[in-house]
């Protein structure tokens, strides 16, 4: 809802100190008040009035300030009012199926289908989380040292009985025994050098196969790249750490090994880029993001942000782009850092989209940013924002806000089912289309009722929340309508944490060149995350195949790419032995 303008007639501020309307209070005790006294006082009531008046009708700012100040509060039923039945809300960061499979799809379930029979059943207790010890299998890349039995052999006699025989048992016992150490690892060479004591010619002697004559080899920039965009640790503080732990690394080395890596990895990123253009399913947003050479005072010196500057005339502010695309069974996170929304970025990667594919569902916030671009999708908006809204309120309008949240409930608990039962696209939305359809029309009704019969103010919080969802309405039920459209934008949101977590340590990116190397790095990693892969093992494979990958990035994609490390090193047994200890 676009907001209304100021009023010309507002009275003008006035700025009365606290020890003044003191001095004003005690004289009015011993005479009459002057007109000026009078004027500052009634200025502060009215202060006061208004400040009251809005804290009354905006109370979801005054929660959110409190949020930011105090930390963020589930946005769970069973937190808003304290039900316990409450296993199928949205997270208020989740991907939109976080606790929504608890099997429960509310009434008008059909108990003679096997779907809805599941739908149907009471909803299970939700068990307790578990002893969070990881076992040996977890311990994927850790090395396997055989210990066999010192004194007893298979075919021996038995030591506790005259009568059995020893055979070896198919699964041994295990011993995990984990060890410190630094997250980059040096090792020297001592390599002999022999003099003769006629000509003095040196020799050396060679480096051990398989030892690279280079300081770093292809392990040092991925591990570098994970820390810092993967888990967002600062350069600083890694090159503390490996100070403290007898293995230098300044924080420009580090950078440097990450600058000469990322040529390696762009035609790779290059490539996941277009196959998101391909994609069924893109959800899009962006944060605000800082780069110094891009700040108002600041003189662009490098050529690519002059060029920047002189296309992105007039723009102020700076973004990191989140773009998450559905290719088939597989997703994929992009990056973009820059003066451009959302929607922009979004156009440049849909430019790379076939002709003959259909236009594919856009999911993201109703915001323009976000559509700001000249592409054509089916745009579907964010349920979780408009739910947001009531969440925001509902201390104010408990009544009202629980209609509002028991039946995106009811939507959610639908959708969940799809998911664990592993619902196509199409049964999907004849599911929906047959129990949450009758919840969502009942919903507006109730909306529009509230409204056409002036039984919410409008300009309320309760009132915005519902003329959001009325105004939004065809978008943020689309999944009732087009096979395929998710309800929420929550996965994106997820993907955006990796650059929230990187903005928090690392505060801002000094260049656009450095922005791009995060950006394909934090690309690359997530989309790996999201696909079940290594991020870590996924970079040193690149980056030891570097030429192969730049001819073929296609079969270098986060789920593809062992394939080809097998063709590549067959002798090695495929990518896990592959990979050099890190």
């Amino acid at each position: 809802m676009k907001r209304k303008p100021r009023s010309a007639n507002r009275s003008r501020r006035r700025e009365v100190p606290l020890a003044e309307l003191k001095t004003i209070i005690a004289r009015s005790q011993t005479g009459p008040l002057s007109e000026e006294d009078r004027g500052k006082l009634d200025g502060a009531i009215d202060t006061l009035a208004v400040l009251t008046t809005e804290m009354e009708k905006k109370g979801a700012s005054v929660r959110r300030l409190r949020q930011l100040l105090f930390g963020a509060r589930s946005e769970k039923m069973s937190a808003v009012f304290g039900d316990d039945d409450d296993l199928a809300m949205p997270a208020a960061s989740g991907d939109g199926d976080a606790g929504a499979g608890d099997g429960t799809a509310g009434a008008g379930a059909d108990a003679t289908d096997p779907a809805t029979t599941t739908a149907a059943s009471p909803a299970p207790k939700r068990k307790a989380k578990g002893h969070g010890r990881n076992g040996a299998a977890d311990y994927r890349h850790a090395k396997r040292v055989p210990v066999p039995h010192p004194t007893l052999k298979r075919g021996q006699p038995c030591p506790a009985c005259p009568k059995g025989k020893l055979y070896p048992l198919a699964e041994p016992a295990l011993l995990v025994r984990i060890t410190g150490m630094a997250p980059l690892q040096a090792e020297i060479f001592e390599q002999e050098r022999l003099r003769c004591n006629a000509c003095n010619q040196v020799f050396t002697a060679p480096a051990p196969p398989g030892v690279g004559t280079a300081k770093y080899d292809e392990t040092a920039p991925a591990m570098v790249g994970l820390f810092k965009y993967g888990a967002g640790l600062p350069w600083n503080r890694l090159e503390q750490v490996q100070r403290w732990l007898g293995v230098p690394l300044p924080a420009s080395t580090q950078w440097e090994l990450v600058r000469d890596a990322e040529p390696a990895l762009a035609p790779v990123f290059a490539e996941c880029i277009r196959q998101a253009a391909q994609g069924q399913l893109v959800h899009n947003d962006d944060t605000p993001m800082k780069v110094l050479e891009l700040m108002a005072d600041a003189k662009p010196f490098t050529p690519e942000a002059q060029a920047r500057a002189a296309a992105d005339d007039g723009r102020t502010g700076v973004y990191t782009s989140g773009i998450v695309a559905r290719v088939d069974d597989h997703r994929l996170a992009l990056f973009f850092t820059g003066p451009r929304h959302a929607g922009e970025n979004l156009e440049a990667v849909l430019k790379q989209r076939a002709a003959a594919l259909p236009p594919p569902i856009q999911m993201s916030d109703a915001l323009s940013h976000n559509t700001a671009g000249d592409f054509e999708t089916i745009v579907s908006s964010c349920l979780a924002h408009a739910r947001r809204q009531f969440v925001d309120v509902v201390n104010d309008f408990p009544d009202e806000c629980r209609h509002v949240l028991d039946a995106l409930r009811q939507v959610y608990r639908h959708d969940g089912v799809t998911k664990k039962l592993g619902f196509s696209d199409a049964d999907r939305l004849a599911f929906h289309q047959r129990l949450s359809e009758p919840v969502m029309t009942g919903l507006k009704e109730w909306l529009d009722q509230q409204i056409i019969e002036h039984l919410v103010e409008p300009n309320s919080g309760l009132g915005e929340a519902i003329e959001y969802m009325r105004k939004h309405w065809s978008k943020l039920t689309l999944f009732l309508t087009v096979a395929g459209a998710p309800l929420d934008n929550n996965v994106v949101e997820q993907a955006l944490k990796k650059v929230i977590l990187h903005r928090k340590n690392a505060l801002f990116y000094r260049t656009l060149n450095g922005a791009r190397v995060g950006d394909t790095f934090m690309s690359l990693i997530h989309s790996t995350e999201m696909n079940g892969g290594d991020p870590f093992h996924y970079l040193v494979a690149i980056l030891t195949h570097p030429a192969d990958a730049a001819k073929e990035p296609a079969a270098w994609l986060p789920w593809n790419y062992r394939e080809r490390l097998r063709l590549l090193e067959p002798v090695a047994g495929g990518p896990e032995t592959s990979t050099p200890s890190a």
